[in-house]
Formats: structure tokens, C-alpha cells, sequence
């Protein structure tokens, strides 16, 4: 029987605690690792020596350059004197530095019109791979600050501030025209009278591309414009779109624009000083598309909301001549506007909520304030074109506090003057918080009563037809307890007021009613609607008011 043979022993496993080494491969390694040819370490020292060569040109460079580009920049500027305190040039990457740049208008240099801690300019490098040289300027925390004087100065100033040599001065800078402009972070400040009440837009940040038009020369407005800011503290504002910065004889652009909560409080010192506006409070919405361009001017406003808002038209004697000029001002303005060629000025809603409007008369002895109390004010559809269709408003609130008040009105741009009908009816007004129009007007104060009036009016082709129908209900004029220092004439005024006006009540509803007519031709036939209703209010409004009372009395009185 045969014995099987034996099975040969297994191979023991090898230890898999460690990489295989490979002992060619890792002196291969080894050896590439830690030394450098000759030939190597002296094109590394090369490189090395004329780097440091260019950083020690530098430092040699750039004070002579500061002083001839200090100089360059003043000798292109008109008016204006520019200041650099530090310059950089970096040879690699063709760029230059200015730090601390201040400019100053030669007339009144306190304060400075800019501060620039940083501008940096160099090539847009993005263009060069284009083919294209051309420069980005980028400006790090710009402050502009203006003032009134230097303002005026500007504006009677023979040479523009356009033609004063900006675009040199900036070639002074840097040698190739500006395609990218760049503000990071920037403030722009304007004083008006009040140091304390600045107009002051922050963290102002702007982007203008292709200023060149270098890309697409074919487009209108071939260059990307963006803005965007923080208005007085609390308000925000954006500008989109795009421009063409080298059309002729002035920049074109088309843009959207946004502004969201700005508050009007900070207008106030400059509205009252410019146009007997003070306003307390308040703030501002709107959105559009403006388009300007030496071929079309366009400006539509989708949406204008003033909100919460305080304003009084402040009327004196001082004032009365320049609101007098500023009115004939502003009413040729309009006129001019109206039906322009070229000039489309759209206005699709304006709205005023929640405020108060009133007029301060400090013509009148004693003076008086009439006012309106929760206005709100919708008018759609205005425009300077008489081809878009007439613009409604409408009006409601409270006037003195207590009388409802609703007024409905259509009006329509004209060169030749004004167009438009006007319903306004005033129900049931505290007589006593008008004392002091009757004192002005009347010389009479009253205890008790409610005050209404209506109103038609229709102005069209220089003529205008209407009637103002106020009511008096429950009036008492004349009080012993109130009056009893009052001097004798003084009351027995007082008490023949209260007797003329029950001589004229409506005995069914124990109502003094009087109504005035208004017919004929306007006195100016060219005048604003604005102009028309004020003369309106002074006039007819305020004898239809008083029917007669000093006549009468002073009638009466004699007899």
C-alpha cells in the first residue's frame, strides 16, 4: 500500500506594517530634492537682485515723481489747486499710488471740495489682453465736501466745471484715458447755511466701465453705471443702467433710480431760505427711469411718496417781493417744459400721506396759520405733455383740525395758461380755531360755531367761471364773560357782526349762507394753477367769507 506524499509548508505572510521600499527610486528622490544645479541658484539670485533693484528705484522714484505730478495737475486745472502727499509707483504691474490728495477751490480753500486718502491707477489689464490700453482709476473713501459760498462761486464762475481740466489732471495722474472708475466707500457732503443740518449721502459706492467705449462702440449706451448710498443716515439709494461717456456736447445715460425712506428734515434749512418751505419730519419713496442724451430727455417717475410730513408756505413781508419773482420764475419754467420737443417729463403717481399742510400768513395783522391736518394727497397721471391726458388729484383730510375736507381736481399742461376744474367742499370746521383769520380779516373773534364752504371753479382760456358758498351754523360772536375787558366800541362791533349774520340766516336751517360768483376773465391769463387758487384764497375766498361785515358795521356805525 502506498504512503501519500507530504504537502509542502504554506509561505509565512510578510509584515504589511510599512511601504515597500524601493531603494533606486528613493535616492533617485533624495538626490533631486536637495540640490539645485549652478546654473539654477544663479538665475534665482538674478531675479532676486532685480527685484530688490526696482524696490530701491522706488524709494528714489517716487518723491520726484509726486513733486512733478503735483505741479503737472495744477498747471491743467483752472481755479482749483491739488495737493498729493504721498506717492507709490510699482514699476511691476505698471501702477501708481496716491495717498492723501486734497483739492481745494482757489477762492475759498476752507474747507477742501475732496479728500482722497487713496487713488490707485494703473492699467486695466483686462482690456490690454484685448488689446486695448486704457486705465482703471479706483478711489478708496473719497470725501467731497461743498458749501453755499463755494456753490455760488461755481455757478458765476465764466469757465464751467466741466472745461476746468479734470480729464488732464487725471492725465497727469496717469497717462492713458480712464475706462474703469471706481468709488469704494465714499461721502459726499453738502452745507447749504446750517453746519448742523448737512445734506450728506455715505458709504457711496459707484462703477463706471467701458467709459471708452472700446467693447461696443455700436451701442448708445455702451458703459455700466452703478451706484448705490446711504442718504442722510437712514435713507437708500441705487442708480443702474448704463451711459455713454462720449457723446457730444455732453455724457448721455439711461437709468434706473431708487430711493427708499429718505428723510426731508434735513432739506429744511435750505427750502426755507430758497422758497418759504419749512418742512419738520418726513420721508421720501420713489422709483423711475431717467433717460438724457443730447437726442432725447426722458424722466418718468413710476411712483413718488412723501410720508409723514410737516410743511408750512411761510408768507411775510420781507419774502413777498422774491416769492412773487420766484413765482414768475417758476411758471415760465413750466411753460417751457410743456410740450418741448424732446422733453418728456412723466410723473405716474405722487402721493402725500399722513401729514400736515398749512399756510402762514405774516401779512396780516394779527397773522394766522390755515392749515390741513391727515392730508392725502393722489395725483395721477401728471405730465408736461398735453398729449398724455389730463392729471387727477384728489385731496382729504382736516381742515383746522375738524373739518372734513375732500377736494377732486382735473388739470392739463398748457403754453398758453392754465386748465383746470377744481370741486373742494370744507364741512363743519370749529370756528374758534380760525380766531385769528377773523381778527385779521374781521376784526372780530367768535366763541362758538361750525364753518362750511363750497367751491366750483373752471379756468380755461384765460377765463374763469365758479362760485365759493360758505355757511356759518350756530356762530356766536359776541360772549360777556369772554369779552368783559374788551373795550366798549369793541363789543358793540362784536355784537352787530352777530346781528348781521342772523339778519342773513337760512331761517329753516338756522344757517348764515352767502354765496359769491365768480365769473370773468382771469387777471393773468398766462398765470400757473397754483398762482390762480393763492389769489383765489386771498381774495374771493376771504370775502365770500366776510360778506361785508366792515362795510356794513362802518354803515351802521355812521347812521
Amino acid at each position: 500500500m502506498a504512503s501519500s506524499a507530504p504537502r509542502p509548508a504554506e509561505p509565512r505572510p510578510r509584515p504589511t506594517t510599512g511601504p515597500r521600499k524601493h531603494p533606486t527610486l528613493l535616492g533617485k528622490i533624495g538626490h533631486a530634492g536637495f540640490h539645485f544645479s549652478k546654473h539654477t541658484l544663479q538665475l534665482v539670485g538674478i531675479v532676486l537682485g532685480i527685484v530688490l533693484l526696482i524696490v530701491i528705484a522706488s524709494l528714489f522714484v517716487d518723491e520726484p515723481m509726486r513733486r512733478a505730478m503735483e505741479k503737472n495737475i495744477n498747471q491743467r486745472l483752472t481755479g482749483y489747486t491739488a495737493h498729493i502727499q504721498k506717492v507709490d509707483f510699482h514699476l511691476i504691474g505698471l501702477s501708481v499710488t496716491l495717498r492723501n490728495v486734497s483739492v481745494v477751490q482757489n477762492e475759498h480753500p476752507t474747507p477742501a471740495v475732496a479728500l482722497l486718502p487713496r487713488l490707485h491707477a494703473s492699467v486695466q489689464w483686462s482690456e490690454l489682453f484685448k488689446l486695448k490700453l486704457v486705465s482703471d482709476f479706483r478711489f478708496d473713501r473719497p470725501q467731497i465736501y461743498v458749501n453755499l459760498v463755494q456753490l455760488k462761486k461755481e455757478a458765476t464762475d465764466a469757465v464751467p466745471l466741466h472745461k476746468k481740466g479734470w480729464q488732464d489732471a487725471a492725465l497727469a495722474i496717469y497717462p492713458l484715458k480712464i475706462n474703469l472708475l471706481q468709488l469704494n466707500d465714499g461721502t459726499f457732503t453738502y452745507i447749504d447755511k446750517d453746519p448742523s443740518r448737512p445734506l450728506k449721502v455715505t458709504h457711496l459706492f459707484f462703477r463706471a466701465n467701458n467709459i471708452r467705449n472700446i467693447r461696443s462702440a455700436d451701442r448708445v449706451y455702451p458703459s455700466p453705471v452703478h451706484a448705490e448710498g446711504i442718504v442722510f443716515d437712514t435713507g437708500k439709494a441705487e442708480i443702474d443702467g448704463h451711459a455713454n461717456f462720449l457723446s457730444q456736447p455732453y455724457i448721455g445715460f439711461n437709468t434706473l433710480f431708487s430711493f427708499e425712506s429718505v428723510p426731508l428734515d434735513y432739506f429744511r434749512p435750505m427750502l426755507s431760505r430758497h422758497s418759504n418751505l419749512e418742512i419738520h419730519n418726513g420721508f421720501l419713496t420713489t422709483h423711475g427711469q431717467v433717460e438724457f442724451a443730447p437726442t432725447v430727455k426722458t424722466a418718468r417717475i413710476e411712483d413718488l411718496l412723501i410720508d409723514r410730513v410737516r410743511v408750512d408756505y411761510i408768507h411775510t413781508p420781507v419774502t413777498a417781493p422774491v416769492e412773487k419773482e420766484r413765482r414768475e420764475k417758476v411758471g415760465k419754467t413750466v411753460k417751457k417744459a410743456a410740450d418741448k420737443p424732446g422733453m418728456n417729463i412723466r410723473l405716474d403717481q405722487f402721493e402725500i400721506k399722513n401729514s400736515t399742510l398749512a399756510l402762514v400768513n405774516r401779512m396780516k395783522s394779527p397773522s394766522y396759520r390755515l392749515f390741513l391736518s391727515g392730508a392725502n394727497l393722489t395725483v395721477r397721471n401728471l405730465s408736461n405733455k398735453s398729449t398724455e391726458g389730463r392729471a387727477v388729484a384728489d385731496l382729504t383730510g382736516n381742515f383746522m383740525g375738524s373739518g372734513r375736507t375732500s377736494a377732486h381736481a382735473t388739470f392739463r399742461p398748457q403754453k398758453t395758461g392754465a386748465d383746470f376744474d377744481l370741486n373742494l367742499k370744507i364741512e363743519g370746521a370749529q370756528m374758534t380755531a380760525m380766531n385769528d383769520l377773523w381778527r385779521a380779516y374781521g376784526k372780530f373773534d367768535v366763541v362758538a360755531g361750525e364753518f362750511s364752504v363750497y367751491t366750483q371753479l373752471k379756468v380755461k382760456d384765460g377765463r374763469i367761471d365758479g362760485y365759493v358758498k360758505p355757511i356759518f351754523k350756530d356762530m356766536k360772536v359776541y360772549d360777556p364773560q369772554q369779552d368783559k375787558d374788551k373795550s366798549f366800541f369793541k363789543k358793540l362791533y362784536e355784537r352787530t357782526v352777530e346781528g348781521l349774520s342772523k339778519l342773513l340766516k337760512n331761517k329753516k336751517r338756522q344757517e348764515v349762507v352767502t354765496v359769491a360768483d365768480i365769473s370773468g376773465p382771469v387777471s393773468n391769463p398766462r398765470a400757473s394753477p397754483s398762482e390762480i387758487i393763492s389769489k383765489l384764497l386771498e381774495n374771493a375766498f376771504v370775502k365770500a367769507i366776510l360778506p361785508g361785515f366792515e362795510r356794513e358795521i362802518s354803515g351802521l356805525l355812521k347812521k
